[in-house]
């Protein structure tokens, strides 16, 4: 992406992420990496305490800012608020555990936050449109995920245009619904089942988003990304590659579709 050639750390993106459990330390990470493969400059990133030195080790240039507790609380509700508000975009959801006050946690963030969200996992749940609206959210799931928000993907064009945000249904096919707008991305391959492909799509619609980029062509071009990733890997590794892998593509692929 163009930048001004006298701008300064933190003009040309500023992300966060908000993820993780006491059992899930890569989701989150995958999130930040991919934010950080886009080209920001500055990354956060809250996940549990039990996981925060990892996620030191894998990324030196973030802010790591550990939960009160081995799972988002309550108590996380009001910094995690005052961390992400003056940033440009924040994930949400992967690899929170679906219980109870962490439940609670992640929806009061979300009602609460004027900062773009992408919403994946965790935080997709039946009371999520209502949650967004009004607000600038892309929602990521799959179609176990939409089962879960109770939603029938033949209505994400109608539901798209109600609730004016953004739906990336992930699949072999990704479809971007956007008000009054269908775009479907094509190509891929097997190898991207491998687990964390999602956490990188939603880690690097988010970097592009905090660039400057509209919601909607991000999300796009990041389907694109992640699928072209997966064919010169696959030509490259046959179907062993990993989601590392399709994460270290990501800079010549964006560097490339200039």
């Amino acid at each position: 992406m163009q930048r001004d050639a006298d701008s300064h750390k933190g003009d040309n993106g500023k992300v966060a992420v908000v993820g993780g459990s006491t059992f899930i330390h890569g989701a989150p990470l995958f999130n930040a990496l991919a934010a950080e493969a886009s080209g920001i400059d500055t990354i956060s990133i809250c996940l549990p305490e039990c996981h925060s030195e990892t996620a030191k080790k894998w990324m030196l240039n973030a802010f790591v800012h550990p939960f009160a507790e081995d799972d988002i609380t309550d108590a996380d509700i009001e910094p995690i608020l005052e961390l992400i508000a003056p940033l440009d975009c924040v994930v949400l959801g992967s690899g929170i555990a679906k219980t109870g006050e962490r439940m609670h946690a992640l929806e009061e963030i979300i009602a609460s936050s004027t900062t773009p969200m992408v919403l994946d996992a965790t935080a997709l749940q039946e009371n999520t449109l209502n949650l967004v609206r009004g607000k600038q959210a892309i929602l990521t799931p799959h179609l176990g995920e939409l089962e879960r928000m109770g939603l029938d993907e033949n209505d994400l064009q109608d539901i798209a245009n109600e609730y004016q945000t953004i739906i990336v249904l992930k699949g072999q096919t990704d479809t971007v619904f956007s008000a009054h707008a269908t775009e479907t991305i094509t190509g891929g391959n097997a190898g991207l089942t491998t687990g964390g492909t999602g956490d990188v799509l939603a880690g690097l619609i988010a970097g592009l988003v905090a660039q400057g980029m509209a919601g909607v062509d991000a999300a796009k071009d990041a389907c694109a990304i992640v699928k072209k990733a997966g064919e010169k890997l696959e030509k490259e590794k046959g179907y062993s590659y990993t989601t590392l892998d399709v994460i270290s593509a990501i800079p010549t692929l964006l560097k490339n579709q200039k």
